[in-house]
């Protein structure tokens, strides 16, 4: 922390962290400006810190580079206030060397742990999308909306001879394409519905060869994701159909050479006579068992038998066949003689002869098995988690889009369990991941069996899981019974032992259900409320099922706006301190607690109540409990310049958790000693809940604090533990009787005899007390009798800014 006025830079005061940080004494800097100790790394670093300060703007944690008195250059994390002091401007610099974390950080950046799990799981993913490729010979292509880039896959590029995989600009990617084919290929990228575009492509080295892509759209609710395409290198195909095209005018000579071309290929050559019967067979038959056998001869394609084909297809190839049309790539299952299936294509071309009388077709045939098992395994990998084979989220939300749908349809509920593992990240850090994994395949086994077939079991990622179930009930309250019994009945499979290795491990699943019926919530609504009602589970101590509920959604909601609008408010400084006097037994102003407003842009002021759990929460309390310690030290110099305040107190509220900041203690006597209030005239009031954890710790902190003359009260005592065990260890100055006693003292006798407990106990321990919440002349009157020499409440004054201050004269 430094010091310097503003008028000439000089330093005034600095802590002792600065010195260390820096190598200097405190002699060698203390009358000097920083440009004298060449502390800048250069002029343009100091422009950047302190010119916003010129036009009142703020400079909050911004990076910088000082220079040390060896000349060596550290990382600062820098924050400059504004501060007056007895009536001259100074800048209150706050320094933190983050160069350990900034190298920390770059350092991560290479980690090659942290690559090499990364790459663990892409590589068990990519290695299937490589095998099925290098077996078909296929590729894959695939384009993302709105983005110009094309990625293209290694088994793409090896056809294409591009290299590996790569991604480029699709506009680019499609110059290769033939000239006279690319508005072929356009057209097909345009109506992406299960289209089949073949076409040329001039390959690097300038040959040219056939591609054909079956390209697809996927869609979700109606968005397109992504487009993609699976690629093939039929160049031989082609080649064999043109051959046949050719022998429509040809000679037996070159219907001859274009038998041979095929007899070494991989493709099999056909012919049929014009009513459509099997005449000839050549090619293929001997090497892998794919081709027709003689015993077709003289049959139909129909005759024959056909598999793997839906009867709108069918019909559609037998229309194309009767009108003598040229047909490609129909797709078709066949037996093989051991009784196996396998995937063959079929292309052929009408025959006609000199005078354009039809004569029959003929054409080519080939094995796709590979190629149908790779298109298979590209689509697994889209739609399924490949370490439990549980559909993953993307074809989770294509079917619970259809559910809703159907939920409308069928006037029927249906439900959503959400489920995370409770403490798995636990299993993962200690006994290693491939442990973690193992017992997510057990869960993803053992929730598939506790629900129908007809219903989904999903995982969404890490130890997420979702089972979605449907027609479950007609009315909302028979939905919740079935709902609640399947989650029941997850709970129990799941607290079930596992085995992992050998070794005997229980692990328990926190349950959220959100209930569905027709379209009233989109999909992701309803997974964001299981999700909730998932989140309540955990808070209600984990192993356990909740049910969403609506005031729950409210709830997250508002605390969410409330917590954007206070870190808003947090750079825009929209807080500030009012004052409660705090009074003695002839009504002269001893004192004041200070307390925390926010008034916000829009909705005014907002009660402490509403935002200090939701700082507490987010840790934005220590931020907000310095600014508040800061204004009441400021105000105590302030008020020390005249006689008539110098002897005011001023008493702040502190949080559990900025008082458990390591840094709390530091920074209030860094402040303290930076500002020059006097710490006599400084109170802190703490909670019994706050001081009862980590007690050890806390006297700790109260026993420093108080040596330097910083006094502290028990503030509500009374309303929590109050065990005089610890009571009588705290090192405090002062007690203050809560509210909720002080308000009945007059009608309830219990209250009454609790208030007299509290001050004959403090006076037994030498602590002076305040009651809070003095409203009326008779309850003054009551503490008075009782011993009670200070009050505080709106009898007496309620809190106001500053200027609206009244104290009450001696």
């Amino acid at each position: 922390m430094v010091l310097t006025r503003v008028r000439d830079g000089v330093l005034v005061d600095v802590n002792q962290a600065y010195l260390n940080l820096c190598g200097y004494s405190r002699d060698r800097v203390l009358g000097r400006t920083a440009m004298e100790l060449s502390m800048w790394a250069d002029e343009a670093t100091r422009e950047r810190v302190l010119s916003p300060l010129a036009t009142g703007g703020q400079v909050r944690d911004v990076d910088v580079t000082l220079r040390t008195q060896d000349g060596s250059l550290r990382q600062i994390c820098i924050s400059v206030s504004q501060v007056e002091i007895q009536l001259q401007a100074y800048l209150l610099f706050y320094l933190r060397d983050v160069t350990a974390l900034r190298m920390a950080q770059a350092a991560v950046l290479s980690d090659e742990q942290a690559l090499e799990r990364a790459n663990e799981q892409l590589n068990r993913q990519l290695t299937l999308h490589q095998m099925t490729e290098a077996v078909a010979k296929v590729g894959y292509w695939v384009v993302y909306p709105g983005d110009a880039m094309v990625h293209l896959s290694r088994g793409y590029c090896e056809i294409a001879q591009m290299g590996g995989a790569q991604v480029v600009p699709v506009g680019e990617h499609l110059q290769s394409v033939v000239d006279e084919d690319r508005p072929l290929v356009k057209r097909a990228l345009k109506q992406m519905d299960d289209a089949i575009v073949e076409y040329r492509w001039r390959r690097p080295d300038g040959k040219v060869i056939w591609l054909r892509s079956r390209v697809q759209r996927q869609v979700e609710l109606g968005v397109i994701r992504a487009e993609f395409g699976i690629v093939q290198d039929i160049s031989s195909e082609r080649a064999a159909l043109q051959v046949a095209a050719d022998q429509l005018a040809a000679t037996q000579r070159s219907e001859e050479r274009f038998r041979a071309l095929t007899a070494l290929s991989s493709d099999w050559y056909w012919e049929q006579d014009a009513e459509f019967r099997f005449i000839r067979f050549d090619g293929d038959h001997e090497s892998t068992k794919a081709r027709p056998d003689e015993s077709y001869l003289g049959k139909t394609r129909w005759d024959s038998g056909v598999l793997g084909v839906t009867d709108a297809q069918w019909e559609a190839h037998r229309a194309a066949v009767y009108a003598h049309e040229v047909f490609l790539d129909f797709q078709m299952q066949r037996t093989r003689e051991d009784g196996s299936l396998m995937w063959v294509s079929i292309s052929g071309a009408p025959v006609f002869d000199s005078e354009g009388s039809f004569k029959g077709y003929r054409g080519t045939g080939r094995e796709i098995s590979a190629r149908k098992q790779a298109e298979a395994d590209i689509e697994r990998l889209a739609f399924y988690d490949p370490l439990t084979e549980l559909p993953n989220r993307r074809l989770l939300i294509d079917r619970l889009s259809q559910a809703i749908t159907a939920s409308a349809r069928r006037s029927s509920y249906g439900a959503l369990l959400f489920i995370d593992l409770d403490n798995f990240k636990v299993l993962n850090d200690t006994r290693g991941h491939h442990l973690g994994d193992e017992l997510l395949k057990q869960v993803a086994h053992r929730l598939t069996g506790c629900v129908r077939s007809a219903d989904t079991v999903a995982r969404l990622g890490g130890d997420e899981f979702v089972v979605m179930v449907e027609e479950i009930g007609d009315t909302e309250l028979d939905a919740a019974a079935q709902a609640d019994a399947v989650g029941k009945k997850v709970l129990i499979a799941l607290n079930q032992y596992y085995d992992l290795e050998g070794q005997t491990h229980h692990s328990s699943p926190s349950i959220g259900v959100a209930l569905f019926f027709g379209q009233q919530q989109s999909v992701d609504e309803l997974l964001q409320r299981a999700d909730l009602a998932m989140y309540q589970s955990k808070a209600a101590g984990r192993n356990t099922l909740r049910f969403f509920d609506p005031v729950m959604q409210a709830a997250a909601s508002a605390r969410a706006v409330l917590e954007a609008d206070l870190r808003r408010a947090m750079e825009e400084v929209e807080f500030l301190l009012h004052y409660q006097p705090v009074v003695d037994e002839v009504g002269k102003t001893t004192g004041v607690e200070a307390l925390l407003r926010w008034s916000h842009s829009t909705r005014g002021m907002v009660a402490p109540a509403e935002f200090i759990p939701v700082a507490e929460q987010t840790g934005l309390i220590f931020a907000l409990g310095q600014w508040v310690l800061a204004g009441a030290c400021m105000q105590l110099v302030a008020w020390s310049a005249s006689p008539s305040t110098r002897r005011l107190t001023i008493a702040v509220n502190v949080s559990a958790r900025q008082f458990r900041h390591p840094e709390f203690t530091p920074q209030l006597l860094d402040l303290l000693r930076i500002t020059g209030a006097n710490p006599y005239r400084l109170k802190l009031e703490l909670t019994e809940s706050m001081l009862l954890s980590e007690f050890d710790d806390a006297i700790g902190k109260m026993g420093e604090l108080r040596s330097m003359g910083v006094s502290f009260a028990l503030d509500d005592f009374g309303t929590g533990y109050s065990s005089l065990s610890y009571l009588k260890r705290l090192p405090l100055d002062q007690l203050k009787i809560d509210q909720s006693f002080v308000r009945d003292v007059l009608v309830d006798p219990n209250d009454a005899a609790i208030a007299r407990t509290i001050l004959s106990l403090a006076r037994s321990l030498d602590l002076s007390v305040v009651a809070e919440g003095v409203e009326t002349a008779g309850q003054r009157d009551f503490l008075l009798r009782n011993g009670c020499k200070a009050f505080q409440g709106f009898f007496f004054g309620r809190p106001v800014p500053l200027e609206s201050l009244q104290l009450l004269p001696d």
